[in-house]
């Protein structure tokens, strides 16, 4: 366990100062950027170990999973659970209830259904609201590919913004899977500049934390204003399918 531990934070601290070196470059306080390390499908021993290491955020992918982990774990260490991953509406429950931050929220209907159980739960929820910029029928997220679409976002935005129990805190986004880190940056840019956008839309609202960047481009991401990056493989190691949690 202790090896495992010392390993884990090895690469977390790797990790940490070359965020911090992307944020140099381009002029950033490196406080400004929040790690989130990504624990789909790893142990509950591996997640004890993170925890032991250091790590402050952790993300999952799936709520039943998640659940399970920070139940374990609940009183071992004051860290934050985000959820990271698609949340179908029949789960909603168990985010409202359990999560610290929600990245990914893709829908007016997920949006009223978790203001409802955070009401029966005593409690609000930070949102994300995820978008898809790379116009992809795999992925999540309001269609926002081309910026004429963005004006067809206010009417939802609107209504999850006025839902009392959720708290809008900022944009996320998926560029596709397995391109070069440099393909990334288009798609980080175009988040920038929809953040920019809705923020004229919606004075009122801070939209100020964006959710972008994994192992594969997180230093790009910092590069073009990432304050949240999720991070699993380059930490804890390839994701472990066939682990009981």
């Amino acid at each position: 366990m202790n090896n495992l531990v010392e390993s884990i934070r090895e690469r977390y601290l790797s990790t940490l100062e070359k965020i911090s070196g992307a944020a140099n470059h381009v002029g950033r306080d490196p406080e400004s950027v929040k790690l989130v390390v990504v624990t789909k499908t790893q142990s509950i021993e591996v997640v004890r170990a993170a925890i032991d290491a250091g790590v402050h955020i952790l993300g999952e992918n799936y709520p039943e999973e998640g659940v399970t982990k920070l139940k374990s774990l609940r009183g071992v260490s004051a860290v934050e659970w985000h959820m990271i991953g698609h949340v179908q509406s029949r789960k909603a429950q168990m985010v409202a209830e359990n999560y610290n931050l929600l990245h990914s929220l893709d829908s007016l209907k997920l949006a009223q259904k978790l203001d409802r159980f955070c009401v029966a739960a005593g409690r609000s929820l930070p949102v994300l609201l995820e978008f898809n910029l790379g116009n992809e029928d795999s992925k999540s997220g309001w269609m926002a590919s081309d910026e004429i679409l963005w004006s067809a976002l206010v009417n939802d935005l609107s209504a999850i913004i006025a839902l009392p129990n959720l708290q809008v805190r900022g944009l996320m986004v998926m560029p596709p899977l397995g391109i070069a880190a440099e393909l990334s940056r288009p798609y980080f840019q175009k988040l920038k500049r929809l953040q920019e956008y809705l923020t004229s839309q919606f004075p009122k609202v801070d939209f100020s934390e964006l959710s972008m960047g994994t192992s594969s481009d997180f230093e790009v991401a910092v590069q073009e204003g990432a304050t949240l990056v999720r991070v699993g493989t380059a930490i804890v190691g390839v994701r472990q399918y066939n682990t009981e949690v």
